[in-house]
């Protein structure tokens, strides 16, 4: 039975169970991310509503406006490892609350500025850095509270940013129409101060696992000195265990300079003074604040070339959907009407392969392998589609297996087919510092392709080789895995039974009966 121990400051001291609880203070934590979802990716993919006014106002192109969300995107995924380093260091709450506090500060800072230099550092660099630092420390320690239902509440609790855009959308351009984009600005960035109680939200876990034979209620502690008295015609023995190792002394020759032996001729009988000292409580190991030995797990490594490749299909079609339906002669209010449905159709993907990856029993990396092919597919669509509702349909498809990516790519590193639970910390701060390389090159990349061609479906067909190299990648994960499973297996065994062939089962008796024997000798002669 699952047992919780008793604190006395909820809000402070850490959660101690003997096993995942796949909800309790969880449920807290989903709500949290829900919010934090929204108030990171929802902000940054509804940017895009101020792009016409920064341009009028700086007297810049929509290519260097578009940096400064290319700017944020790469400084909140190469700084990943470092949020892997701080929330080891100090904790999920604090490293969140940080976060929470740059994240609002760029944003507010950004309504003051004056080039498009200044909006790169305020929002590209500021509020990038503490992007990172709110969400991958939440997204973390949600995913240790959850075991069985760990697929589910992540894929939806992400959903907060698509909720996100459908509200701040309509909300922004509102009020830059009444207020300015200036003052919009600042209402976003006091809005984002929300991030830091969200984080205190975010309480540690322990999980305590009770061993099989231990039992609840413990015996009278006994001594942590035993001492065993054997008589002995010639020989005194002293057999100290500490800690590191055993000390035995059986004769004056072998006693260090520091200890004396005494031998009393007048006395028939010497004592053997057997002293052993067990100390119950074994030394914690000290925690990695960035574990690198998962850069020599093979099947990490294919699982964060998946991460690059797939990442270029992520971004750049939300981009480039409504230029591609202008380009098609449809209108601007149904082209907005196209990227409505996509969030909406990303929506009810990520709740389905939430759904769909906790039922038991499923292999997920098999089912996140169909939903990276099935995302080819509907990227490879999108050029032959030459009207309204083909490129609807395009975009709803999209949409949904996008949601199916998106939601679970980052949690299924907790899988043991990955790393593992026990190295998801590190893990995450990894795969998201590689993922950042192609956050940065995968719109630039489609906007170089557009201008050379002179074509915006040549976008979707990079996206497109993208996601396919992501999908191979993805499909050599389980076989790696495997693979070094098998490889470390017989050594393992081998290690394991030479080890119980080499010790005895009682030391202390091997010795006392050399001793013994020894003793019978020297009488003898």
């Amino acid at each position: 039975k699952m047992t919780v121990k008793a604190v006395k400051m909820p809000c402070t001291t850490p959660n101690v169970y003997t096993k995942v609880p796949d909800g309790g203070w969880g449920w807290a934590i989903a709500v949290a991310f829900f919010f934090v979802e929204a108030l990171t990716y929802g902000v940054i993919k509804s940017f895009g509503v101020f792009f016409n006014d920064l341009m009028e106002s700086f007297d810049e192109t929509n290519s260097r406006i578009s940096w400064i969300i290319s700017i944020c995107v790469f400084v909140q995924t190469f700084t990943a490892p470092l949020s892997t380093v701080l929330s080891n260091r100090f904790g999920h709450r604090f490293v969140v609350m940080a976060g929470g506090v740059l994240v609002s500060t760029g944003m507010i800072t950004a309504s003051f500025a004056h080039s498009v230099v200044h909006m790169y550092v305020t929002i590209g660099i500021i509020s990038g850095l503490g992007y990172c630092l709110s969400f991958l420390p939440t997204v973390t320690i949600l995913s240790q509270y959850f075991d069985k239902r760990r697929s589910l509440v992540t894929a939806v609790a992400s959903t907060g940013e698509c909720f996100a855009v459908f509200l701040f959308a309509p909300v922004n351009t509102h009020l830059k129409e009444q207020i300015g984009w200036r003052y919009s600005l600042l209402f976003v960035g006091a809005l984002q101060l929300s991030i830091v109680i969200c984080g205190s939200l975010l309480r540690p876990i322990i999980i305590k696992e009770q061993e099989e034979g231990e039992v609840k209620a413990q015996p009278p502690e006994e001594p942590t000195e035993t001492k065993y008295m054997l008589e002995n015609e010639q020989t005194r023995t002293s057999i100290e265990s500490i800690d590191s190792g055993v000390e035995i002394t059986t004769s004056p020759k072998n006693v260090p300079g520091n200890t004396k032996a005494e031998t009393k001729s007048e006395e028939p009988k010497d004592h053997v003074q057997i002293i052993v000292e067990n100390n119950s409580t074994p030394t914690e190991p000290k925690t990695k604040l960035l574990d690198f030995s998962v850069m020599r797990d093979y099947s990490f490594i294919c699982y964060a070339f998946f991460g690059l490749f797939a990442t270029l299909g992520f971004f750049a079609p939300s981009l480039y959907v409504i230029p591609l339906s202008r380009s098609l002669g449809i209108s601007k209010d149904h082209s907005a009407y196209i990227l409505s449905a996509m969030a909406i159709a990303e929506v009810l993907g990520r709740i389905s392969a939430g759904w769909v990856l906790n039922r038991e029993p499923i292999r997920k990396i098999h089912v996140e392998l169909i939903c990276v092919v099935l995302l080819s597919v509907a990227l490879f669509a999108f050029p032959f589609a030459s009207e309204f509702w083909g490129l609807m349909t395009c975009s709803v498809f999209f949409g949904f297996m996008l949601g199916t990516v998106a939601g679970t790519h980052i949690p299924l590193l907790a899988e043991d087919d990955v790393v593992g639970i026990a190295k998801m910390s590190s893990a995450a701060g990894v795969y998201v510092f590689i993922q950042s390389f192609s956050g940065l090159a995968g719109p630039p990349l489609a906007g170089v392709i557009v201008d050379r061609t002179q074509n915006y479906s040549s976008a979707f067909y990079s996206c497109a080789a993208g996601t396919v190299m992501g999908a191979v990648f993805l499909s050599l994960v389980r076989p790696c895995k495997v693979g070094m499973c098998q490889q470390q297996q017989p050594g393992t065994e081998g290690s394991v039974v030479e080890g119980t062939q080499e010790s005895p089962e009682d030391f202390i008796d091997m010795d006392i009966g050399k001793a013994d024997h020894s003793g019978k000798g020297s009488d003898s002669v």
